[in-house]
């Protein structure tokens, strides 16, 4: 089984999404782990878009995704990586194919609803940069929420 990251943009929050998004993920057979509603802070937004840091939309990618709440999530399931870049679409709207979640939502190519890991190193780096490791998932704890002592 494969883990993937996959968190909705402030714009896909702000438009009422995370629920349609999740359904999608759910129908597809897949399992979530851990999620949680957060605001990104700038230095951990820098880490997570590190290989784009020398390109001219940095700053700018940097300024959306910290503009407001994401919904951070990670899912389990066969082959998720793939499967979940395929539901997932092309980044620009214009290319995204219907049916697609940025070919139903995406507005523009920077305000695309959506991120997803695309390979397992990705995965795992951006599962660790957002959520403790412990949290997430054990076989009674399906939903990684802290136990009280």
């Amino acid at each position: 089984m494969q883990r993937t990251f996959i968190m909705v943009k402030p714009d896909g929050v702000k438009r009422g999404l995370i629920g349609e998004i999740v359904n999608r993920f759910e129908r597809k057979g897949f399992t979530l782990l851990n999620a949680e509603l957060m605001t990104i802070e700038r230095v951990k937004a820098e880490e997570h878009y590190l290989e784009h840091q020398d390109k001219p939309f940095f700053g700018e990618l940097v300024d959306f995704i910290t503009s407001g709440p994401v919904f951070a999530m990670v899912w389990e399931g066969e082959n998720i990586i793939e499967v979940s870049r395929l539901m997932i679409g092309k980044t620009s709207p214009s290319e995204a194919v219907p049916g697609t979640i940025r070919g139903d939502f995406a507005n523009t190519k920077a305000e695309n609803v959506i991120h997803g890991s695309d390979s397992l190193i990705s995965a795992e780096r951006e599962i660790a940069n957002f959520f403790d490791i412990l949290s997430i998932r054990s076989n009674d704890n399906q939903y990684g929420e802290r136990k009280s002592s």
